[in-house]
């Protein structure tokens, strides 16, 4: 019985040694590997894994077509419906959604279907050349795309494929969006993931012009009157970091996790061929629970440091990966769970000397259904630090909504638009981080895709 053949574990880089380096924790399948995996599959006639994915990926599909060890198909499977399946394999919570749907999780382990795209998604990165390419008829229509990352992508790859001229603009001077500032290496390797992801995006005809920041270079309305675009997609992302508002926050050393990180990957500091200036500190403080700040405090191990977790709920309550807690668990980062900053300390020169922390206990649950933290009088205490990198969350940058006369937003900065993009604005369609706040990759990829349908309903409509 496929359901009686324990889940197939991924071979991963020792945790001593990779607390070391910024080469990729998991090695992922090989084809015997995959293959066993994927006959574990029991091809439900209802699936519930499809529905639980955010660009509904015919999953039992493509792992018949690994189980059976015809690449191609799966790889032609997972591509009708996803953009970046290398990527989305590695970073994507699967627990939280195909698997975690899986019908063989109820009473056991659920199938690897996160490390199976994974698997598929780089064997059609090495094999490229060989596999069919859609023919594509161009319909005299042009999108712009404003951001490389995966909204922007993805949405980019569906127009392409529909027969737009399609151009996007990124801000900075690498493409890839989040996939490149803000993931490390060891999770997502650059150049042969991101760059590869990227490369098949623009084999369909997209056009990228790199350090183009619209609301500065150029607005929104520029492309749709001076450059005689028939419709704009945002997709710009989150890239406005928040604080806490707390004393001691403007000393040095204290830094978010978008610039730690964007030092870090897109300006290479981790490679000593590299310049890059960047404090990585002796005992670096991350603060903060999630997918982000478990990047961070990964990354200042790399660089030498004692790295720590200050976050104000249980281990039960943090919102990163289970993944991602495990592997940094395994790496020697220290969690000081359930306590909260209440102010950075600093010396006579100005630079961050500790970090003082109140103990917290579980209320009653908040509006999202989890506890709510409060303080214990009197648990003051203070931990060490030379580095502060506050990992809190990111909203969209005002840029974009300041330059663009109608574009409503919300109170939290994030772009106002229907499910399927459309913004306030005619002609003007937004998606991923830029709308929802940062979000997961995958979301970001499906509202891309949601998008492109809606502006190909649009554009045939002028």
């Amino acid at each position: 019985m496929a359901n009686r053949i324990p889940r197939v574990a991924v071979r991963e880089q020792d945790p001593a040694r990779r607390a070391t380096n910024f080469e990729e924790v998991c090695y992922g399948y090989n084809a015997e590997e995959a293959k066993l995996e994927a006959s574990r599959c029991l091809t439900c006639p209802k699936p519930r894994c499809v529905n639980a994915c955010p660009v509904h990926v015919n999953i039992p599909a493509f792992i018949k077509a690994v189980a059976e060890d015809d690449l191609e198909r799966a790889a032609a499977a997972i591509g009708a419906d996803s953009t970046l399946p290398s990527v989305c394999g590695r970073v994507c919570p699967q627990e939280s959604q195909c698997e975690g749907s899986c019908v063989l999780g109820i009473k056991g382990e659920p199938v690897a279907i996160g490390k199976l795209e994974r698997y598929v998604g780089d064997w059609a990165i090495e094999h490229r050349d060989e596999l069919p390419t859609p023919e594509i008829v161009k319909n005299g229509k042009r999108v712009a795309i404003i951001g490389s990352g995966p909204a922007g992508l993805a949405c980019a790859s569906d127009l392409a494929k529909l027969g737009y001229e399609v151009k996007i603009f990124e801000a900075l001077h690498k493409v890839g969006g989040v996939l490149v500032y803000g993931i490390p290496e060891f999770r997502l390797p650059k150049e042969r993931i991101v760059a590869k992801e990227v490369e098949a995006v623009k084999n369909l005809g997209v056009e990228i012009e790199t350090d183009v920041i619209v609301g500065r270079t150029m607005t929104v309305d520029d492309l749709l009157d001076k450059e005689g675009f028939d419709a704009v997609f945002v997709g710009s992302g989150a890239g406005l970091p928040r604080f806490m508002g707390i004393e001691g926050e403007n000393l040095n050393g204290v830094f978010s996790a978008n610039e730690f990180l964007t030092r870090a990957n897109l300006m290479k500091a981790y490679d000593d061929e590299y310049d890059t200036p960047i404090y990585s500190g002796h005992k670096v403080v991350v603060v903060g629970g999630g997918n982000v700040a478990m990047d961070a405090v990964r990354t200042a191990k790399r660089l030498g440091a004692e790295a720590v977790i200050v976050y104000r709920r249980s281990e039960k309550e943090l919102p990163a990966r289970v993944e991602e807690v495990h592997h940094a668990k395994e790496e020697g980062i220290i969690f000081h769970l359930l306590n909260n900053p209440t102010r950075i300390l600093g010396d006579e020169k100005g630079w961050v000397n500790g970090i003082e922390c109140i103990e917290m206990e579980l209320g009653e649950p908040d509006e999202s259904g989890r506890r709510s933290p409060v303080e214990k009088p009197g648990s003051e205490h203070v931990i060490d630090a030379d580095v502060v990198i506050m990992a809190l969350g990111t909203s969209p940058n005002p840029l974009i909504k300041s330059t663009t006369e109608g574009l409503e937003t919300n109170r939290r900065g994030c772009i106002v638009a229907d499910e399927d993009g459309r913004t306030s604005r005619k002609g003007v369609f937004a998606g991923g981080d830029a709308v929802t706040g940062a979000a997961t990759v995958i979301l970001a990829m499906g509202a891309g895709r949601k998008a492109a349908k809606a502006i190909d309903e649009y554009c045939k409509s002028l």
